[in-house]
């Protein structure tokens, strides 16, 4: 019997997906449930600068837009935002800029942000602690990091052939972030995404983590 090597989901994936992504009315939902539990979570302002990190076709951020200043909409497909592009000026959005961006792999904004959003996007990235330093690196001090992501699971969210983070535990992901600089980490339940499954419909549930740059910098604790 033969075994394939688990994949891990790229870019071209959510290339060829992009032009249908809006068409979901349950990716359409999530995105403004998310939405708004960043907006109770977070005090957001028109002089805030923000990064939406892994931003897809900007379903939480264009919700979002006329309560924030400029926004960078960084993906790693292109396919994703050339659909962000076109709602830009298809809108007359002034405030948000698209970019391609893998921030493993490429060199990070130079700017600064006051807010750095990811949504569904961290079980994708391979390299939990260096995104997370990464994250604090890029904030203004006091800045608000807010990650929406799956509760650990077993792995059948995407299925065994897929190579990604199998969600996260709430309190290791928070020792993490508290490594990489980070203070004043909370956790809540934001949605619940429904999957039918052999066995019948399974919930998977998502958290907000919202965290502070602390002042005093990275803590040079040791990974584990």
């Amino acid at each position: 019997m033969t075994h394939t090597q688990p994949t891990q989901l790229d870019a071209s994936h959510f290339d060829t997906q992009a032009r249908q992504w809006d068409d979901n009315p349950v990716f359409r939902e999530r995105g403004l449930q998310i939405a708004e539990a960043i907006r109770e979570a977070v005090p957001l302002h028109r002089r805030m600068s923000v990064l939406d990190y892994g931003c897809g076709t900007g379903l939480l951020s264009f919700p979002l837009k006329d309560e924030l200043g400029a926004i960078l909409m960084a993906d790693s497909s292109s396919g994703m935002l050339e659909v962000v592009a076109g709602k830009i000026a298809a809108q007359g959005v002034n405030n948000m800029t698209p970019m391609k961006l893998d921030l493993l792999v490429d060199p990070p904004p130079a700017q600064r942000f006051d807010l750095i959003v990811t949504a569904m996007t961290l079980h994708h990235v391979p390299d939990t602690d260096t995104i997370l330093r990464i994250f604090h690196d890029r904030l203004q001090p006091g800045g608000t990091l807010c990650i929406v992501d799956l509760d650990q699971e077993d792995g059948s969210f995407h299925g065994p052939e897929v190579d990604v983070h199998h969600g996260f535990d709430r309190a290791d992901l928070g020792r993490r972030a508290a490594r990489a600089g980070f203070s004043d980490t909370h956790f809540q339940t934001v949605l619940s995404i429904a999957k039918e499954r052999e066995s019948g419909t399974r919930d998977y549930p998502v958290f907000l983590m919202t965290a502070r740059r602390a002042d005093t910098g990275l803590l040079n604790e040791p990974l584990l």
